[in-house]
């Protein structure tokens, strides 16, 4: 009976492990560092989870309308060891971004160094070995 619980268990803690696994991606599968963006828009939201911090600025375009950009920086913990903490962004903030673009052409990017309104610049702390 023990050897059958404990293979369930595992069983278990596998399934669960999954969704986080599958989750996660290769910064090259998804960005392309060869394909600069800068940014400069108001901070619109903040999302400080793991495994990588969100944040969406506003972004006007050349036709006067706001566009949406979703970007990426690494995990909160790598984020914290490079000068960041969760009161770093505040929400109507402007910021000017520098990033790589998704590979798939929407407007999300992986951040390489966001400029704060006080001229502050911070690193994204994005890991683009993987």
């Amino acid at each position: 009976m023990p050897v059958r619980l404990t293979g369930l268990a595992a069983a278990v803690a596998a399934v669960c492990y999954l969704p986080g696994a599958v989750a996660h991606h290769s910064f090259a599968a998804v960005f392309d560092a060869d394909d600069p963006v800068e940014l400069t828009g108001t901070v619109t939201d903040v999302q400080w989870l793991n495994p990588h911090v969100w944040f969406h600025v506003g972004v006007e375009s050349e036709d006067g309308t706001i566009e949406d950009w979703a970007l990426e920086m690494g995990s909160p913990n790598r984020l914290m060891r490079s000068g960041w903490n969760e009161q770093s962004m505040a929400l109507g903030e402007v910021v000017t971004v520098t990033a790589s673009r998704a590979r798939d052409g929407s407007r999300k990017a992986a951040v390489v160094t966001v400029r704060l309104a006080s001229g502050q610049e911070l690193f994204g702390a994005q890991d683009s070995s993987n």
